[in-house]
Order: C-alpha cells, then sequence, then structure tokens
C-alpha cells in the first residue's frame, strides 16, 4: 500500500499555534435529543447503536481517521492515517444523576471542554450523555479547529442526521490506515515543497503581469478589504475586566430564542439576523462592563465575527475555509434602537469592502511563510489581542433532525476561548430556534448565568425598540 500524508494548510497550523497553555482549539457543541427508539429497557440510551452509526459514517469524513505527524527537523505538522484507530475511544460513554437537570448537565459540558485533545490521536471526540429528565440524552461533540471550522464541523454532525427518523443501521465501509512515510521521507518532501513554492509564487505572477487589468481587478477587492482589517485593529484596545488572562477550566451556558422573533424585529429595523444578534450581544456586554465597574461609553469594543469562504464545490469538504470580520461594536450607546443602526451601518460598510478577503489575504500570504514565521505571527497576535470577543452564527436547517429514531431537540455550539479572552458566544439556528451557546473561563467569569441573563434584557430592550412581542423560548432544555 502507498504511503500517504497530507501538510496542513497554514490556518490550520495557526489553530495549533494558538493552543498554547490554557487555550484550548476545540469547538463543538452540546446537542440534546428526546429518547426516541434509542432508549433501553433499563432508561438507558443504546450508546451501542449510536457507536456503530458513526462507524458507518466515517467514510464521509477521511480526516477523522487521521492523526498529526511531525516532519524532522523542520518541525512542521502533516496528516496520516492513524494505524490504531479505534472508535470506541472518540465515542465516549458518561452521564449525570437520574434524573438530571439543566445545571448538571451544564457543569459536566464545562469539565468535558476543559479537557484538551489528545494530539497524538484524530483531534475529536463525541460523548454520549445519559441520565437526563424524561429519558433525554445529550451528545458532546469536541473538535480540534485545525481540523475543522465551524461549518464543516457540523457538516461532519449533519451526516449522523435525517430529516425523517430511521432504524436502519449502515454497515461500515470496510477501511485500512495507509502507512505513514519515514521521517526522512517527509523531510525530503518539505524540502522540495519549499524549494518550489517561490517558483510556483513567481509563475503564478509572471502570468498575472501578462493581464495588468486583471491582476489589478483580482488584487484591488483583497488589498481595499486587508486595509479597512489594519484600519478597525490599529488602534490599541484599552483595558476590560472580561478580557484577562484564562486558565484550563471552562463553564458553560446556553441561552434560546425564539427565531421568529428576531426575523420581526430584523422585519421592524432592518438589516439581517445576523445585525439582531450582534445588536444583543452589544447590549449584554455594555450591562456586563458596567456590572464589573467598567464604563462602556470608554471601551472601544471589538468582536470578531467568522465568515465563510468556502466555495461551492468545497460544501462538504472538511478543512478551514473560514475568514472573517472585525466588527466594532457600540456598547457605549444606551438606546436600543440606535445601537442596532448602528450595528447595521457598520456590517453594511464591511459587507460592501468585503473585510473577510482581507483576512484571507494575509492567509494565502501565511502558505509561503518561512518556518518559524508564522507562531511567532500567532505568537505576537495573541499578545497584542486586537479584539475582544469571538461571536460566531452557524445557521442550521429550518426543519427538525434525527439521530436514527431520536429527534434532535437542540443544538448549543461551543467557540474556543483564545488568550486574554475569558468569554466566546456561539450562535445556532434550527427549528424556529436561535440556540446560543456561552463558553466561559471558569474564573474569568464566574456565572455564565450573568451572561445568560444579560442577553435576555439586550433582547428585550431590542423587542420594546421595535415594537415587537417576544415569544417565550423554551425555558429548559432538558426538563
Amino acid at each position: 500500500m502507498v504511503a500517504f500524508h497530507e501538510r496542513l494548510s497554514a490556518q490550520d497550523r495557526v489553530f495549533l499555534h494558538f493552543e498554547e497553555g490554557p487555550a484550548h482549539m476545540h469547538l463543538g457543541g452540546l446537542t440534546l435529543f428526546e429518547p426516541g427508539t434509542l432508549a433501553t429497557p433499563d432508561g438507558g440510551i443504546d450508546v451501542g447503536r449510536i457507536r456503530a452509526h458513526i462507524a458507518s459514517r466515517l467514510h464521509l469524513v477521511p480526516r477523522y481517521r487521521q492523526r498529526l505527524s511531525w516532519i524532522p527537523v523542520v518541525g512542521r505538522p502533516v496528516w496520516v492515517d492513524d494505524e490504531h484507530f479505534d472508535l470506541s475511544y472518540h465515542v465516549r460513554h458518561t452521564a449525570v444523576p437520574r434524573p438530571g437537570d439543566d445545571a448538571q448537565l451544564k457543569l459536566l459540558a464545562g469539565r468535558i471542554f476543559s479537557q484538551q485533545l489528545d494530539r497524538g490521536k484524530p483531534l475529536w471526540e463525541i460523548w454520549v450523555i445519559e441520565g437526563l429528565a424524561d429519558g433525554r440524552f445529550a451528545l458532546l461533540v469536541k473538535t480540534h479547529h485545525a481540523l475543522a471550522d465551524g461549518i464543516s464541523a457540523f457538516d461532519l454532525f449533519a451526516a449522523l442526521l435525517t430529516p425523517e427518523p430511521q432504524e436502519h443501521v449502515d454497515s461500515p465501509q470496510p477501511w485500512r490506515a495507509r502507512p505513514a512515510p519515514s521521517g526522512l521521507v517527509l523531510l525530503r518532501d518539505e524540502l522540495r515543497e519549499t524549494a518550489r513554492s517561490p517558483i510556483t509564487l513567481a509563475a503564478t505572477l509572471l502570468r498575472s503581469l501578462r493581464d495588468p487589468a486583471a491582476l489589478r481587478d483580482e488584487l484591488m477587492a483583497p488589498l481595499r478589504a486587508l486595509w479597512a482589517l489594519v484600519e478597525t485593529t490599529a488602534r490599541p484596545l484599552g483595558a476590560n475586566p472580561l478580557n484577562r488572562p484564562i486558565g484550563p477550566h471552562r463553564r458553560f451556558d446556553w441561552h434560546v430564542q425564539d427565531l421568529e422573533t428576531v426575523r420581526a424585529i430584523r422585519s421592524a429595523l432592518g438589516g439581517t439576523v445576523n445585525d439582531v444578534a450582534l445588536t444583543v450581544v452589544a447590549g449584554a456586554m455594555r450591562r456586563l462592563l458596567a456590572a464589573r465597574g467598567a464604563a462602556p461609553d470608554r471601551i472601544d469594543f471589538r468582536v470578531v465575527v467568522p465568515v465563510s469562504v468556502r466555495a461551492e464545490d468545497e460544501q462538504g469538504v472538511i478543512n478551514n475555509r473560514v475568514s472573517g470580520w472585525m466588527v466594532p461594536l457600540p456598547v457605549g450607546e444606551p438606546d436600543a434602537r440606535r445601537r442596532h443602526a448602528a450595528v447595521r451601518e457598520t456590517t453594511a460598510r464591511l459587507k460592501a469592502v468585503r473585510m473577510e478577503l482581507g483576512a484571507e489575504l494575509l492567509g494565502r500570504a501565511a502558505e509561503h511563510a518561512v518556518p518559524g514565521v508564522l507562531g511567532l505571527g500567532v505568537r505576537l497576535t495573541a499578545r497584542l489581542s486586537p479584539y475582544n470577543l469571538i461571536v460566531t452564527n452557524v445557521p442550521g436547517p429550518p426543519i427538525p433532525l434525527w439521530l436514527l429514531g431520536a429527534r434532535l431537540c437542540a443544538g448549543f455550539p461551543q467557540v474556543p476561548l483564545f488568550e486574554h479572552q475569558a468569554l466566546g458566544i456561539a450562535l445556532f439556528s434550527y427549528d424556529g430556534q436561535l440556540c446560543w451557546g456561552i463558553n466561559t473561563d471558569w474564573d474569568g467569569v464566574s456565572d455564565p448565568g450573568e451572561v445568560v441573563e444579560a442577553l435576555r434584557r439586550a433582547s428585550a430592550e431590542l423587542c420594546g425598540a421595535a415594537g415587537v412581542r417576544e415569544a417565550d423560548a423554551a425555558a429548559s432544555a432538558v426538563g
């Protein structure tokens, strides 16, 4: 059998570099299910069938049977097949004391999210959690950001779900690990690729110079976007009680909104659903900062909003194809309607200049960086901390989904915490709900329920400003 390895992209490697000390770079989420036909006579969940179902889908995501290997001397990582792959390691089984409630599940989720993934194995885990009230169970998913971005990580999970219940579990397709190259072969291939890179770059430039107009058109949009990114991040951030050194331990919480309410606000005030979400975040951050003795009107508060740059032919491919916007949030604005107007104006401007192209341009340049420069750039970025918070929004299906015979009730995404960021917020729309996942540093935000309450109040305030009646969302995800 022919030996196999695949280089990690620069963006993949960035997330390995960011994972230093307590900044775990896995993303994922907590999904909640009705027991359906997965219930066992003793009140448990048929974990064997879930594991068999996952095994039957692994051929769709070959990266999930690959591990990291390291090229000698240069220390660059590559993907190789894991010759010792064991599905039972990756699909774990645990429980809360019956009948488990929200508080127990949140505590357990925080504890599992606190555990760094083992770099000697494929970088993902799924935890089956049973013992919840009414026989419900949860799947907690962890996927390293070096392996997938938020969109493609959901593609893996979507491969397990169907729009109708089903009972049949397919047989897994045969799989055999391809041998990994020797260290000498890896080093040889890396030196060849390094030598080829300037030649490839020069050839591309030469082809472009033959058509200067095309080169100008191709470069101007990314360069304008890059300038917009530089303009936004050039100003240093001031002191902020939510941006402080973090530890390795996490707390996790969630919030559920009625999606029709969010859409009604959008219809009344204009903009997009994402504008509404960012306005709610701005109002919540204003409350949290004031509660910690800070003056919100004196704080330049910026959030990163990840934006997919995945092409149509890359849909379903497990990789990192994400860029982002750097969005100033109007946390100093006391009026909810004016906050929304400011957010809407900002996102319209960023959309016009396509700021995500600027970050993508930097990513392309990083592919040609000298070994060691990428890690240095990551460490410098982490130290400068040009933003306060990550807010990511992953659109999900508007219809119910099923895991075999169990209906998905809700899904709460988890975004990793970067250095000096005690809070991360992620959203997932599903079946008429907007599900918020709140990930916090154990000490930096000791009560994530405070964040949830701030989001609720900011949402109610925006509903009032828009003249929209707020519909009730599920008060408890497990009860």
